[in-house]
């Protein structure tokens, strides 16, 4: 009958023909039959089942095995013997080269005809050894499928004891190995069946023994945590670890990250593996295992791998989200990643340029899987834009991009960044930021924070830039009476002569630290400036140091010698006077105090009495909230003095109005374009002001009905206010309280204005701390009413200035804008400051104002032209005054707080800016003291070789890192195959190759 059969599967006949004759011999091979032909016919089934060349041929040979296996117990017992599985299992079947590949699916075709025959337990023996031979062969993924399935359905054949463990072990270092070369998705398919099969094998054995469990962890630690290996083990590896008992995952994270047998190189190239395993699909628990081993991490301070694999890793997880089948589990890992590496930008700013092509293409994904990832993107990013705050120029595109999604509140933010940091002290992260390889390309030095300390930082990047400021402070020589400014000039000279692309400030902080300031809180700025300025003044005035300077340099007269002698550098730097005059209206008496000042306070108009709050006015307590979004304002088309939406303080009626100079701002005019004449009220001597084309851009910054300018809230400060009812004046004259008319007036313009604009009140009827968010627009270019004595002599200023006709008039100081500290946040005491400069033109370098109005022409142009910066703590980028104007319309509750005018050279004031000249010419260029300059080398010797260090160490940490492939390409392949599936089926939506993805 074997001949028969042989011949008929053999022939040529058509395999219709040939199953019907076939069909027959299996018939016949029901009936009872001699021991030699039942062993003859089991002899060619195995033949044909193990070496058919053809999948019909097999299929023939299986058919026969299981008649015979069936109806003929006896004989397939006999011939399905030990020695027979031995050899099979031992040397194959079939010619050498040519081996047959299923052996095992042999094995466990005939193992269901025996279980109960008297040799079962002899070849269950059997295949618990060879199975665990097997695997240490490293056969691939189809091989131990095959071993899986026959282990899952024959449990008995599962080795047992140390071999179990040392079996399990064996079978991750085979799934370790396990490679897919084909790009075909039947194949990809077929490889992910195969690695299911395997992977639950080692759950059905951690379930039946939970003592392997721990040694298959320990042994795929060892697998992926290996510096050793020229190429990384498969993801596949990630598999494994879905079937790994949450409960046990508190206990295993804390020992691995407590074995100090553990290298750092090594533990670091662990968790790179492992989170590489996001892009392993239909896993699940991958993300809380990676997650777990971060925290993990960061429990036990390992913060340098922490920073090392976030930063090499985050961008690959970022694209992940382009794949609905990995979505899920990628976006929980970049969660936790982002917000907990909150002690530097770097992480989130990686991610910057690729957020607008994400957004959209989950836009047009339109699924429910990409609407729930873009409010969670949003959401992050928003968590992110909250902690690093003061990158207007790069957050504009991502802001564009994520403008129509929702916006979390301000509690909500704050909790999720809370719970998520890797430690609330921030000192364990001080050595770790910045990371800065280089010094920013401006040149520039940042300044490192040193917890909550951004107040400080911006206010001392803005003083530095004040040119003849610094100039004037890196000039004084050494003295030990005025130990701050003696700090003040070292901190100048490391942020002009460093190498250190952002230096410590920690010296100086704690010697201009204000004793009421809370250690590690935010803190008001401009509360930290005037003190910084009242100390410098009041050191300065008790050491009588510029006295002494100016004495032993012989350069000056006696009579401006006894001036200097009463002068300080703060003063001649930002030191103003006004005249307060209040009136008496019963007896018209005038009283008037005369006072210093370094800042102007700058409060807001109230809202008017008859009629609705304006537009834009958005003023919120802190605790309601939250981050908006508000379209940038329209450009006013043309010049506006002063912004009819401010309530201006009123006269009594029938008395004689207080004289009123009002603010001007500058602007470009068209060639031709007549200049509008100066109305008597803003110049007393009747004349019109000299045509000044270039003066600053103000067209794009001045106010307009909805908004609110400088100038506006300068002319309020200048403005009449009424003395009445409980506000009553006391009269000496009439020795009662009298209505008054009370106002300022400026006498001498400092040669650095200060502006602060009083955004910050207490609300006494709802008993909370609110911020006015008022878009306040800031002229490059402003004109300040200064009023002058008629007394002074011709050659203090010249003669061409613009005055009154009589005893008094007001001259237009002309301002140039160098600097604006900004304040992100909706309360003084938190919230962050960061601030744009421009490098102001020295004094020295300027044109007097006898020089002739064509060169002061071409310079005012220059001017306009000087570089903006963006100071904010380490990092400093370039910027344009267009940024400065626009940031709070793209970021509401990013508003300018302190703003640094300097005096122009001209016509005006020439007594104050001949003073500051004076100070800046003395020594012209700032010569640095010996010690100075021995500090300044040293330490940029010590920076050099830091750096080499430095570089030493992270080689070695980026070796250590396993090379994967490019995380843009999944960028790339998305734009590339648009109409291609993400997922497994149509159903998994748009979003790049699915290989991609896996391999």
């Amino acid at each position: 009958m074997d001949k028969i059969l042989e011949a008929v599967v053999m022939s040529s006949y058509p395999n219709n023909v040939k199953q019907g004759l076939v069909r027959r011999v299996i018939e016949a091979a029901k009936q009872p039959m001699d021991s030699e032909q039942c062993w003859s016919m089991l002899e060619l089934s195995t033949k044909l089942y193990l070496t058919g060349d053809t999948k019909y041929k097999r299929e023939i040979g299986k058919e026969v095995l299981e008649v015979y296996g069936h109806y003929h117990p006896e004989e397939f017992e006999e011939f399905f013997n030990v020695r027979f599985l031995l050899s099979l299992l031992q040397e194959g079947y079939g010619p050498l080269g040519k081996r047959s590949h299923y052996v095992l699916d042999y094995i466990h075709l005939g193992l269901q005809f025996i279980l109960d025959s008297p040799s079962a337990n002899d070849i269950f023996s059997l295949l618990k050894i060879e199975v665990l031979r097997k695997v240490c062969e490293r056969p691939g993924p189809k091989q131990c499928a095959k071993i899986g399935k026959l282990l899952m359905q024959h449990p008995q054949c599962i080795p047992t004891g140390k071999h179990q463990v040392l079996f399990c072990q064996q079978l991750i270092r085979c799934i370790g190995q396990f490679q897919c070369i084909s790009e075909g998705e039947e194949e990809i398919m077929e490889f992910l069946d195969h690695v299911n099969k395997v992977s639950g094998l080692l759950q059905k054995i951690w379930r039946a023994q939970t003592s392997a469990i721990l040694p298959s962890l320990k042994e795929l630690f060892t697998i992926i945590s290996s510096t050793e290996e020229q190429e990384a083990p498969s993801n596949a590896l990630a598999s494994v670890v879905q079937y790994v008992p949450l409960e046990l995952m508190d206990g295993v994270i804390r020992n691995l990250t407590n074995d100090d047998s553990i290298t750092d190189a090594q533990m670091m190239t662990a968790i790179s593996r492992m989170i590489d395993w996001v892009s392993w699909p239909l896993g699940k628990n991958i993300d809380k295992w990676i997650i777990a081993l971060l925290k993990g991490l960061a429990a036990v301070k390992k913060f340098s791998i922490l920073i090392e694999v976030t930063l090499s890793k985050i961008e690959k997880v970022f694209s992940k989200l382009l794949y609905p089948i990995v979505r899920e589990g990628a976006l929980s890992v970049l969660q936790y990643m982002l917000l907990s590496f909150q002690h530097s930008h770097e992480a989130f700013h990686l991610l910057l340029p690729h957020v607008p092509r994400l957004v959209a293409s989950l836009k047009k994904e339109d699924s429910n899987s990409a609407a729930s990832c873009l409010e969670q993107l949003a959401e992050l990013i928003h968590c992110m834009f909250f902690r690093f705050s003061g990158f207007p120029d790069l957050y504009e595109p991502v802001l564009e991009a994520v403008k129509a999604l929702p916006i979390p509140n301000e509690d909500r933010i704050k909790h999720l960044l809370g719970q998520n940091a890797w430690t609330s002290q921030k000192n364990e992260l001080a050595c770790f930021y910045p990371r800065l390889a280089s010094k920013s390309e401006t040149g520039k030095i940042g300044l490192i924070n040193l917890g909550n300390t951004c107040y400080m930082n911006s206010i001392i990047q803005s003083l530095f830039m004040a040119s003849d400021f610094r100039h004037s402070v890196l000039n004084l020589t050494e003295s030990n009476a005025q130990p701050l400014m003696t700090k003040l000039q070292w901190l100048f000279a490391f942020l002009e002569h460093s190498q250190r692309p952002a230096i410590s400030p920690e010296s100086f902080l704690s010697a201009s630290w204000p004793p009421w300031f809370s250690p590690g809180a935010q803190q008001d700025c401009s509360e930290y400036l005037k003190y910084l300025l009242d100390r410098l003044h009041e050191e300065e005035k008790t050491g009588k140091r510029i006295y002494q300077k100016l004495k032993e340099s012989n350069l000056m007269s006696q009579a401006k010698e006894n001036h200097y002698l009463n002068k300080t550098l703060v003063e001649k730097m930002f030191g103003g006077k006004m005249t307060t005059k209040i009136r008496c209206l019963k007896c018209l008496n005038v009283s008037s105090r005369e006072e210093a000042f370094t800042d102007l306070s700058l409060a807001f108009p109230p809202i008017e009495r008859h009629g609705h709050r304006p537009n834009h006015t958005t003023i919120l307590p802190v605790e309601e909230i939250g981050p908006q979004i508000i379209e940038p304002p329209v450009k006013p088309q043309s010049q506006i003095i002063d912004s009819p939406g401010r309530q201006r303080k009123r006269h009594v009626s029938g008395e004689q109005p207080t004289q009123l100079v009002q603010v001007e701002t500058l602007g470009f005019q068209e060639a031709g374009e007549q200049e509008a004449p100066i109305d008597l009220r803003h110049d007393p001597a009747g004349r019109e002001m000299g045509k000044d084309p270039l003066l600053a851009f103000g067209e794009q910054t001045c106010s307009s009905k909805d908004s609110r300018s400088v100038p506006d809230l300068i002319n309020y400060f200048l403005s009449p206010e009424m003395l009445t009812a409980e506000n009553k004046y006391h009269c000496d004259k009439c020795a009662s309280l009298q209505d008054a008319e009370k106002v300022a007036e400026l006498t001498q313009g400092p040669h650095y204005l200060i502006l602060t604009l009083l955004r910050f009140s207490f609300d006494l009827r709802t008993m909370k701390r609110k911020k006015i968010l008022d878009n306040v627009s800031i002229p490059l270019v402003l004109k300040l009413p200064v009023l002058v004595a008629s007394e002074e002599p011709d050659d203090v200023c010249p003669p061409r200035q613009e005055r009154a006709a009589s005893g008094t008039g007001f001259v237009s100081v002309v301002y140039d804008l160098c600097s604006v500290v900004v304040h992100s946040g909706v309360s003084s005491e938190s919230g962050h400051y960061y601030c744009y400069s421009r490098e102001g033109t020295d004094t020295g370098a300027r044109a007097q104002p006898q020089d002739g109005a064509q060169k002061a022409t071409s310079e005012k142009q220059l001017d306009f032209e000087i570089q903006w910066y963006l100071f904010n703590d380490t990092r400093v980028s370039f910027s344009s005054f267009e940024s400065v104007s626009n940031v709070t319309s793209f970021f509401p509750k990013d508003t300018a707080y302190v703003l640094f005018y300097q005096q122009r050279p001209g016509k005006q004031s020439c007594t104050v800016y001949a003073e500051a000249s004076d100070a800046v010419q003395l020594h012209g260029e700032p010569s640095l003291n010996k010690d100075l300059m021995e500090a300044i080398s040293k330490d940029n010797i010590l920076y050099l070789q830091e750096q080499e260090k430095e570089a030493r160490n992270r080689a070695a940490y980026i070796s250590a890192l396993p090379k994967s492939p490019l995380w843009w390409r999944d960028f790339d392949r998305d734009k590339d195959d648009e109409g291609s599936s993400g997922g497994c089926g149509s159903a998994a939506g748009g979003g790049g190759s699915f290989h991609g993805l896996v391999f």
